[in-house]
């Protein structure tokens, strides 16, 4: 069975369609990733797979099971709030030494354990989140737009430390994300969304697809040419859908 299996998803959020008729599946180890512009639905499709958000129609399905590590876009720490990294991995069940160790240096934050939160740098803090999503060590890696706020090498740093997770603990990735030119060079698959499924497939024939060049304009098929790397094994080429797209008031 696939981690993930979402049928005619549709999510409507005060009043507004967000999510048309979503049809999506998640694979054991896949990297995907979902790009599509502001209002698109992307965050709400990720809350909806953590049971955050429920469907108005269609379903949801995870695998029996099925562990699940998260990564957020941001996180506000209150400066004046002694939080060291040990104890903000402890919270909110205690974590020992070792376990806090060894997730803190698969997520390239070895050392860092007795700095406060508030003094991380915007690279220290999404490793340090990264290293709290490892704690369950997860069958499925959700992070939506974890690189925000980073520059371009720090993000293109960041996504290569997630496929050396994926490498090591043999997890789905599922990401969310604006940095077309470098996040899509680490997938497998790309779904591009619009409130319904535009289209998705491999890097290079989600960004010659129409309906991708239509939302972002054609100047990023270059871009992506120099970060493209190749995968072992394959998936399914871009998969059209002409329908209306459907406006969300989320990003």
């Amino acid at each position: 069975m696939s981690l993930v299996e979402i049928k005619d998803l549709n999510i409507h959020l005060g009043g507004k369609r967000v999510l048309s008729e979503v049809n999506f599946n998640l694979e054991t180890s896949e990297i995907v990733t979902i790009v599509g512009p502001n209002g698109s639905g992307k965050s709400t499709f990720l809350r909806a797979i953590i049971g955050a958000v429920h469907p108005s129609s269609g379903y949801v399905r995870l695998k029996k099971g099925l562990r699940i590590g998260y990564v957020p876009q941001k996180l506000a720490i209150d400066p004046t709030l002694p939080m060291p990294v040990r104890r903000f991995l402890s919270l909110p069940h205690r974590v020992s030494e070792q376990a806090s160790g060894e997730v803190l240096a698969q997520a390239g934050a070895q050392g860092l354990e007795n700095m406060q939160m508030a003094d991380l740098s915007g690279g220290q803090l999404q490793r340090v989140l990264l290293a709290r999503a490892l704690l369950n060590a997860p069958d499925l890696l959700l992070l939506d737009e974890a690189t925000q706020g980073l520059d371009q090498p720090g993000s293109a740093n960041f996504y290569r430390l997630i496929e050396d997770v994926r490498a090591r603990l043999n997890c789905a990735v599922l990401m969310v994300s604006h940095e077309l030119h470098v996040v899509m060079s680490a997938s497998d698959r790309v779904v591009c969304l619009n409130g319904h499924v535009c289209c998705q497939g491999r890097p290079e024939h989600v960004a010659s697809a129409p309906e991708y060049r239509a939302l972002f304009g054609s100047g990023t098929h270059g871009a992506l040419a120099l970060y493209r790397h190749e995968h072992s094994h394959a998936h399914d080429n871009c998969d059209h859908d002409y329908g209306h797209a459907h406006g969300g008031d989320e990003a």
